[in-house]
């Protein structure tokens, strides 16, 4: 069986597909994957066969995917969330195809057609990798979904986060992403967390280290730390509220502090914070000493487990959920539907 998937090029977009193409290529299956070139390293690394449809860097519209469904022929086609112009091309071609999720289904007003409205490529099932207790209530009851665990996948690191190891301190991983950060919020944030007896580990993204100025000695900040590898030894995250770190921080039962700033942020915090695993900061309500007192809630205080014990029964939900093995067994049912 030949499988075709295809996402934007991005880390938030194409990171949560690489579990499931991986798993599809060890099941015996002939996997490609269309995006940009940006995403083409782990993707390639991973035996994956990326290419660039047409002229397209980040999207990909139906017009530049349809000669390469021609040429490939593939059975099925695994297309994300953010990458409407793929469903209806395979819908086209009469290629059965499947929606990947990359968390809570997508609010309304963020800038991304919702998937279940697609009238081009109606009634396609979704791979969803979001425990169902956060999940769109509307969603779990309307939509056919193939469930799959979220796994994090992280890129070969290009620089080492250090030794990771469990210490007497409590550890803190700061993050805001790969598009939200600004030397701005990440400055207000460590000067919040450098203040706890803990160590901070930043992940600066596009902002430049040494637009943070002098650091104290309890913070370490690299452009890109291997989340998926950093996360187990983590006891507390603060973030934008991306899908992927979401995820991530509630696979190994570790509590948030959301900062969100836009897309799906907000639905996210909402979804965490209401299920007792996280704590939120809106944009004007950022400080370091708000965030400080956040970060203290979150850490395990006299005996106080609240919002880890949270954390950690929806890392159980996310342990039950299919691994990428066990739903790549299942693709060729949905390459029948044709």
């Amino acid at each position: 069986m030949r499988v075709l998937f295809a996402s934007l090029a991005s880390v938030g977009h194409t990171y949560p597909l690489i579990p499931l193409a991986i798993a599809a290529r060890d099941a015996g299956y002939e996997v490609h994957f269309a995006a940009g070139e940006d995403v083409h390293g782990a993707l390639a690394a991973n035996g994956l066969r990326p290419f660039r449809p047409a002229d397209s860097f980040y999207e990909i519209y139906a017009e530049d995917l349809e000669p390469e469904l021609a040429r490939l022929k593939p059975d099925l086609v695994v297309h994300e969330w953010g990458l409407p112009g793929a469903a209806v091309a395979a819908a086209r071609a009469g290629i059965p195809g499947i929606w990947h999720g990359f968390g809570r289904l997508i609010p309304e007003g963020i800038g991304f057609d919702l998937p279940t409205n697609n009238t081009e490529a109606p009634g396609r099932p979704h791979v969803d990798i979001c425990p169902p207790s956060l999940q769109d209530e509307h969603f779990l009851a309307t939509e056919e979904r193939l469930v799959l665990r979220p796994v994090p996948f992280s890129a070969p690191a290009a620089a080492a986060t250090g030794a990771i190891q469990r210490g007497s301190q409590p550890l803190i991983y700061l993050t805001l992403g790969t598009a939200f950060g600004t030397p701005e919020l990440l400055t207000t944030a460590i000067e919040g967390l450098a203040t706890l007896d803990a160590r901070v580990v930043v992940a600066a993204g596009r902002v430049r280290p040494e637009q943070l100025g002098d650091l104290p000695d309890n913070v370490t900040v690299q452009t890109w730390s291997p989340q998926a590898e950093l996360l187990p030894y983590v006891d507390v995250v603060v973030h934008h509220g991306g899908s992927g770190t979401t995820l991530g921080a509630l696979g190994v039962g570790a509590p948030q502090l959301f900062l969100p700033q836009g897309a799906d942020q907000f639905a996210n915090s909402d979804a965490v914070s209401a299920a007792g695993a996280g704590l939120r900061l809106l944009p004007d309500e950022v400080s370091p000493d708000a965030v400080a007192e956040q970060v203290r809630k979150l850490l395990p205080r006299d005996g106080h487990n609240y919002h880890r014990d949270a954390a950690r029964t929806i890392a159980d939900e996310i342990a039950r959920m299919p691994s990428p093995d066990e739903v790549a067994r299942h693709l060729p049912a949905y390459a029948e539907r044709g």
